[in-house]
């Protein structure tokens, strides 16, 4: 059996049950090392009493009044943006890779990073000085940025009132390739240094700056957009036989494509509008979950989710304590864990082709 062949068999196995479960224990745990774990060292026992504290409890009054301050203005907040960005560039990589029918696709696929880094870089050079719904000038361009980019790559990709998806690709890769020539002509003509600086570190992807206010923008589009993708689940399944197969099983292939890209760019608007451009997330994870557990895409994607969350974790983790006083572009990190793995991808992908 292919490993992209479909299963059709029970959901809920008692070893899905149970990894799911593990999976989200393991979350639990990251996120609680991720908040305790940096320059300040914050014991997990004295974490857990000032989060009871918090939320009400009467726990005492055990540690500085800082602490509180570095865990829950800094810490927290940067914790659960990194779980949340992880979550949702998998969850669209899962479902790019269920509806190209490839491993190598990930969640930029069809315009997302090139519009929002031309949007980014356009604010960035601008100057742009305001804000609304809890977004700053640049990540609200970022957004505006990836979504119109999907857009005119989708309209562009469609041929005779259908969508092939080698044209989607096509059309996203001869667009992506200007919109980051526009960015880099922008990039260059910045007038000072710390424009430039700016416009790096937003590319090379960074939680530096993550608030509560980014966690309450990204959360409404990572709920609706994760559930329309994973309610998706079934019908990437009957779309792994072939697209002509699918609509003979009763599926509208055409609008059910439309539906997913519009969730999937949601989703990775909002995430890199909060966090910038972080690659790979999106390619390895996905395709670790299907080598160990099987191209379902019913568990595939809750559990693409969750370890992608894990995943994100870890690595803003070493971003900011590996060189520490010095913090790397988090973008860093995933590109180190993701090329070696791409490339493993694309040698194995070539293999199967020769």
């Amino acid at each position: 059996m292919k490993e992209d062949t479909v299963v059709w068999g029970p959901f809920w196995t008692r070893q899905r049950a149970i990894s799911l479960l593990l999976a989200g224990a393991v979350l639990v745990v990251a996120v609680g090392a991720g908040a305790a774990h940096g320059s300040v060292e914050i014991p997990l026992p004295t974490l857990v009493a000032m989060v009871a504290r918090r939320l009400g409890g009467a726990a005492a009054v055990g540690w500085p009044a800082s602490w509180e301050t570095i865990l829950f203005d800094v810490r927290l907040p940067r914790v659960f943006l990194a779980a949340m960005v992880g979550a949702a560039l998998s969850l669209s990589g899962a479902a790019y890779q269920g509806l190209f029918r490839n491993p190598l696709a990930d969640p930029y696929l069809v315009g997302v990073s090139s519009g929002a880094g031309l949007g980014a870089t356009l604010a960035i050079y601008l100057g742009a000085r305001f804000s609304w719904a809890g977004l700053e000038a640049v990540p609200l361009f970022a957004f505006v940025g990836g979504i119109g980019a999907t857009a005119v790559i989708y309209a562009l990709a469609q041929v005779g009132g259908r969508t092939p998806v080698t044209t989607l690709l096509l059309a996203g890769v001869a667009v992506a390739a200007l919109l980051s020539a526009l960015t880099t002509a922008i990039w260059t003509a910045a007038s000072s240094a710390f424009q430039t600086r700016t416009v790096i570190s937003w590319l090379m992807g960074s939680l530096a700056l993550a608030s509560w206010a980014h966690v309450r923008v990204l959360a409404p589009y990572l709920v609706a957009g994760g559930a329309v993708t994973i309610v998706a689940a079934r019908a990437l399944n009957l779309l792994q036989l072939d697209e002509d197969q699918a609509r003979l099983l009763g599926l509208n292939v055409e609008r059910f494509k439309l539906v997913l890209v519009a969730a999937t760019s949601l989703l990775t608007a909002a995430a890199v509008a909060v966090s910038g451009v972080i690659g790979f997330v999106g390619l390895i994870v996905p395709h670790a979950v299907r080598l160990v557990w099987g191209p379902d895409h019913r568990f595939l994607l809750p559990m693409s989710a969750l370890v992608g969350g894990i995943f994100m974790i870890a690595a803003d983790g070493l971003a900011r304590t590996l060189f520490a006083p010095t913090e790397l572009p988090v973008g860093v990190i995933t590109a180190v864990c993701g090329v070696p793995f791409f490339l493993y991808l694309l040698r194995k992908k070539k293999q199967a082709v020769f």
